[in-house]
């Protein structure tokens, strides 16, 4: 009886290391295909944004052109997962387009008006997320933006240190750190996981968004 049912649970789990032989190459590919939306995303936002119109053609040439940068030069996971929302992605995007053209028309009046060059300087931002993933992303969306430049990243503290051009313009250190953590804010509504969200005070138990620290009324 014994030797019968040791044999049973061998052919079982033979089987089943079969099954899980010949499943695997598809996990794997489907795993990898998986991981390539953030780059595939992102690269897709870079490309309209380089071409100045949103239109399907290039959206789709956008995500084509992400998907292969992705696939021919894959770089280590980030250690971070991610739960893409299109609502609150649809706000990042258009929101950071509207910065985008306002800090551009900025930057050229302030280069033309008959006025003595504005004064700029430093800010240091702490961030909320202690991701590498949304720090790195927070710091390269920043730093397009016209008059502003990422200076320094410090990773262990979460950190980020900004040159602005106008400083005054801008709001002054209080106004620029204010816009920043904004802009992340944006980012983790669009990508983070509901237990980051929680974490962070963006979100109930239950998932449900809510105002961020420090302000009243619904995101």
């Amino acid at each position: 009886m014994t030797g019968t049912g040791s044999g049973a649970d061998e052919s079982a789990h033979t089987d089943a290391d079969a099954e899980q032989q010949s499943e695997r190459p598809w996990r794997r590919r489907a795993r990898r295909l998986t991981a390539l939306w953030p780059t595939t995303v992102v690269g897709a936002v870079i490309w309209v944004l380089l071409w100045g119109d949103l239109s399907w053609a290039n959206v789709l040439s956008g995500v084509a052109l992400g998907a292969l940068v992705a696939l021919a030069f894959p770089l280590p996971s980030a250690g971070t997962d991610g739960t893409l929302r299109p609502g609150p992605l649809a706000r990042l995007v258009g929101r950071f387009a509207s910065d985008l053209v306002l800090a551009s028309f900025q930057v050229a009046w302030t280069a033309v008006r008959p006025a003595p060059p504005p004064r700029g300087g430093l800010v240091s931002v702490p961030l909320r997320s202690t991701s590498d993933l949304f720090i790195a992303t927070t710091a390269g969306l920043s730093s397009m933006v016209p008059g502003t430049v990422v200076i320094d990243l410090d990773r262990s503290d979460g950190i980020l240190r900004l040159h602005v051009l106008d400083l005054a313009g801008s709001g002054g250190p209080e106004g620029v750190r204010e816009s920043t953590r904004a802009l992340e804010e944006r980012l983790l509504r669009a990508f983070a996981t509901r237990t980051e969200l929680v974490r962070l005070g963006l979100a109930d138990p239950s998932g449900h968004p809510v105002a961020s620290p420090g302000k009243e009324g619904q995101p």
